[in-house]
């Protein structure tokens, strides 16, 4: 199974909101979440602050926290958060890929985990400006 993980953004709706739809201001994530429902067979959110999020889950209230800047050890704990949120998931087994669709403050310190799982991984859009990525999805849309 291919599963999507979509970094979260800082432009939010302003109200309560279902996940996949609260970070729907900005275009990045918009063209993300297309390619993501397209091309994966499911796909999660990464939160700075709610961690891994379904994208149909309850609503959650917008908030102004992000992993970019931040300082490396609450990278750390972040990432050994989802760590531990994919593996009771079910998704860090050998027939699944993770493709990340995120920066790297969201994945530099949670690849390395990885490593040692039997999970595939795949980052496409790794290393490339918002414009570069936006173009990316754009091509492939």
């Amino acid at each position: 199974m291919e599963i999507g993980l979509v970094s979260c953004t800082r432009s939010k709706r302003e109200q309560p909101t279902k996940p996949a739809d609260l970070y729907m201001e900005s275009s990045l994530f918009a063209k993300a979440r297309e390619y993501v429902e397209l091309n994966h067979d499911a796909w999660y959110i990464l939160s700075a602050k709610h961690h891994l999020l379904d994208p149909d889950g309850p609503p959650i209230e917008p908030y102004d926290e992000t992993l970019s800047g931040a300082l490396v050890e609450r990278k750390r704990d972040w990432a050994h958060t989802i760590y531990g949120e994919l593996q009771e998931e079910g998704l860090l087994s050998q027939d699944n890929r993770l493709v990340f669709h995120a920066g790297r403050a969201y994945t530099d310190e949670l690849l390395p985990l990885l490593d040692d799982s039997p999970v595939t991984v795949e980052t496409p859009t790794d290393g490339l400006q918002i414009g570069e990525t936006l173009a990316w999805y754009n091509e492939r849309l």
